[in-house]
């Protein structure tokens, strides 16, 4: 690594998630200037290290800044702006991206949305890298959490669907490994967990991290859209796709995710030890790093 490269920032956008807090000090850890953006750099809280700056993805030029003189870029974008960010991306000087997608794309169920954003990345003339996360294990703490927490209840009209929930620190993993390795440019990632789990098994698995037992309530689709729309918040904007009435483009009346209890065989679909050679977490050992934000 040369100098200049070694001072040059990595952008890192929606560096205040699940998955970019963990870059920001992953980056940190190996000796990376970082710079995270945010629409609110005071409440950021990002480690000490990190620079933080105001940006907007939705409004591209406000990313100005935060791209001057940078060498590489995490992207969480969105369809609208993405040849605009991107473009933007170029004119900073940044000569790599590395997208944050969806396995949607790998299944062709997304045509919309991550895949806009990776066209216009791929088209930009950049280097680039591509993570797509199957269904992320923070999903269960977002529609579920809130009843976990209240009743020690979980609703669910598919009890017996299989997932295979991916830890973020694996995403991140991920991302940190293609920052840091010029030789898995040009990549793609599809990524899933290591374990196969039902609904079913996966709400027992969160009951033990808590030490507490946890009712599973088998309602119809209907009745767990109803309830998760008055709940509010990820569940009540995704209640639909959740649930089976539009497909993940939005396509009300046709679903595209499978609720039964198949699981994929597709070897798209890998997880991190296939990726980077290292132990993939377990939806276990997520439980357990997550077991105060349910209890």
């Amino acid at each position: 690594m040369s100098h200049s490269e070694k001072i040059s920032p990595i952008v890192v956008t929606g560096a205040t998630g699940a998955i970019g807090r963990l870059v920001v000090a992953g980056l940190l850890a190996a000796g990376r200037t970082v710079r995270g953006v945010s629409r609110r750099p005071r409440r950021a809280l990002l480690p000490d290290g990190a620079d933080v700056v105001f940006g907007d993805l939705d409004d591209p030029p406000t990313l100005t800044r935060a791209f001057d003189a940078a060498a590489q870029l995490v992207l969480f974008a969105v369809p609208e702006t993405a040849e605009a960010v991107v473009s933007r991306a170029r004119r900073g000087g940044i000569a790599h991206v590395v997208v944050i997608s969806s396995a949607a794309v790998t299944a062709g169920y997304d045509t919309t949305y991550h895949t806009v954003v990776e066209e216009a990345v791929m088209d930009s003339g950049l280097d680039w890298s591509i993570v797509r996360p199957g269904e992320f294990a923070t999903n269960s703490l977002l529609v579920w959490g809130p009843a976990i927490r209240a009743h020690r209840r979980v609703v669910e009209p598919f009890p017996d669907q299989i997932g295979h929930p991916v830890h973020e620190a694996d995403v991140a993993d991920v991302v940190l490994a293609n920052l840091l390795d010029p030789g898995r440019r040009g990549r793609i990632d599809t990524m899933i967990g290591p374990d196969s789990l039902t609904k079913r098994e996966q709400v027992a698995v969160i009951a033990e991290a808590i030490g507490e037992r946890i009712t599973l309530d088998e309602v119809s689709a209907e009745q767990a859209r109803r309830f998760y729309r008055a709940q509010g918040g990820f569940a009540a904007e995704n209640a639909d796709f959740l649930f089976g009435f539009e497909s993940y483009d939005g396509v009300e009346g046709t679903t595209d995710e499978p609720h039964d209890t198949s699981a994929p065989d597709n070897d798209a679909f890998l997880a991190l030890d296939r990726i980077t050679g290292t132990p993939a977490r377990t939806f276990r050992q997520w439980a357990r790093d997550h077991a105060s934000d349910f209890s």
